[in-house]
């Protein structure tokens, strides 16, 4: 239940943003960490790790997509059913746009609570910051992680 929540709540927050449709069925998972991790976090005001994604679209910086309808970058948030661990001012935690690529830092110094039990959220978006949507719903991707 806790998933569905979760997966809605970071849908419905980052579609405020517009949305996009693509072209073939796009694919977006978390490679690591794995669902049910224990993670032990660095010293760093942050308490940042980095987040690998897998998708068939190609993740370029925002506005590097061209004319690739298949390009764009990632929107992350750390427990997405709140925005309580997002980037003061931001709606997410993380956004991979600057650089593009595969690798997302997410940021567990902006959650109240810093250990414990968080789910990690990705939201694939195309050059303009828009969800790329697969039958009218965006496309995500959901780990629970533990975090020490």
């Amino acid at each position: 239940m806790l998933r569905i929540i979760a997966t809605t709540a970071l849908a419905f927050s980052l579609l405020s943003l517009g949305s996009a449709r693509a072209e073939d069925r796009p694919t977006l998972e978390i490679a690591w960490p794995a669902d049910g991790s224990l993670i032990e976090l660095g010293n760093d005001p942050e308490k940042a790790i980095g987040v690998v994604v897998r998708s068939n679209f190609t993740l370029l910086s925002a506005g590097e997509c061209g004319d690739n309808s298949q390009c764009g970058h990632v929107h992350m948030k750390i427990d997405p059913d709140a925005d309580t661990c997002n980037i003061p001012g931001k709606p997410y935690n993380s956004m991979n746009s600057d650089f593009g690529g595969d690798l997302i830092k997410a940021r567990f110094g902006h959650c109240p609570v810093v250990v414990g039990t968080h789910v990690i959220g990705i939201l694939l978006a195309d050059d303009h910051h828009k969800p790329i949507l697969v039958d009218g719903k965006p496309v995500t991707a959901l780990v629970t992680v533990t975090t020490k």
